[in-house]
């Protein structure tokens, strides 16, 4: 069995991830069996655990495999909507199940607007985070809400006012720092106007990239919010998903650049290394300063190469191998960073 040096994190696989697609299967939405999922995890040696949220009709599939490969399930992932009471209910459902499988952390996408079609207000997500914080508490299981599109988070500005409400109460706000949200949207005026920071990022106002000063990123983790962060590389205004448009005929999103280089046929659009870089320095920020500030609550990381539309679906490459090199990524930059440290070179 591969070793690793020790890390102060858990390493884990979205199981989305857990797909061996090739030029002659592209990556769909057809999934391997769960067993056979957790076995792929395993047996690539870099990962400490299988991130994925059971359902209630495979649950025993997901306790059964666990046991058999002694490879646990840490954290789970879902998505709600606000008002709508058979959602609400499934939270709070979903919780149990976290507990159940043995998940720490659950990991929440709440949609920007209500049931009712208006834009969630503050009072409404900080009451939402209250109330999933209490139930999620109650249980052992940690709420936390993730930065992504489609979801209140995706209006990016909102995230540092939201914490600090909640903070301000006393109570921690935990927060799952997916920048592959953020980075994709670099350079890229329509995903800006999106976001609502257009005007503020051509002023300088708003630094959405982590090489540079006081970037978004950089924010984040100084509030000492940032709970669990994932490694989806993407490049900055990358193109849409040339391989899947959506029902209304416009492309889906570009939320995924492969980190491994395809091979001829395997992605829609030419690839450059230089590319992945600012998804490896958000990376690479998160450990540096989790290891020079003892405060940093970073207890989770997961790879977040995963086959859905705005991401890999259609794509001809290997979607595990991908994670398994995203894995060893991080790895490698954690040893790089524990070796700066001890050198006294951060």
């Amino acid at each position: 069995m591969t070793t690793h040096p020790a890390t102060p994190f858990l390493l884990g696989c979205n199981g989305r991830g857990a797909q061996p697609s090739s030029h002659a299967k592209p990556v769909g939405l057809e999934e391997l069996p769960i067993r056979e999922q957790f076995r792929l995890v395993k047996d690539s040696g870099v990962f400490d655990y299988f991130d994925r949220l059971p359902l209630r009709s495979n649950l025993d599939e997901y306790i059964n495999a666990i046991s058999e490969f002694q490879l646990p399930v840490h954290s789970c992932s879902w998505f709600y909507r606000l008002g709508d009471e058979k959602e609400e209910a499934l939270l709070h459902d979903n919780l149990k199940i976290c507990k159940e499988v043995g998940a720490q952390v659950h990991n929440i996408m709440t949609f920007t607007h209500h049931q009712d079609g208006h834009e969630l207000t503050d009072a409404e997500i900080v009451d939402h985070y209250l109330d999933v914080y209490d139930a999620g508490m109650k249980l052992g299981v940690e709420p936390s809400f993730e930065l992504h599109v489609n979801m209140w988070t995706e209006a990016v500005l909102r995230v540092s006012k939201i914490a600090k409400m909640i903070q301000d109460r006393g109570i921690r706000f935990n927060f799952t720092m997916d920048y592959s949200h953020v980075n994709f949207k670099i350079n890229n005026p329509e995903e800006l106007d999106i976001s609502g920071v257009r005007a503020a990022v051509e002023a300088g106002e708003v630094v959405l990239d982590p090489f540079e000063e006081n970037s978004l990123c950089e924010q984040w983790l100084k509030m000492d919010i940032v709970k669990w962060t994932q490694l989806r590389t993407v490049a900055p205004n990358q193109p849409k998903n040339l391989w899947h448009k959506n029902d209304d005929g416009s492309y889906a999103r570009g939320i995924q650049y492969p980190i491994i280089k395809p091979r001829p046929g395997e992605w829609h659009s030419p690839w450059s290394a230089y590319l992945l870089e600012p998804s490896k320095e958000a990376i690479r920020q998160v450990m540096r300063y989790h290891i020079t500030h003892p405060e940093s609550p970073l207890s989770i990381i997961t790879t977040e190469m995963i086959n859905l539309a705005d991401y890999g679906l259609g794509a001809k490459y290997n979607l595990f191998e991908q994670n398994v090199e995203a894995a060893r990524f991080i790895r490698r930059a954690w040893a790089e960073t524990v070796a700066l440290h001890n050198a006294g070179l951060l």
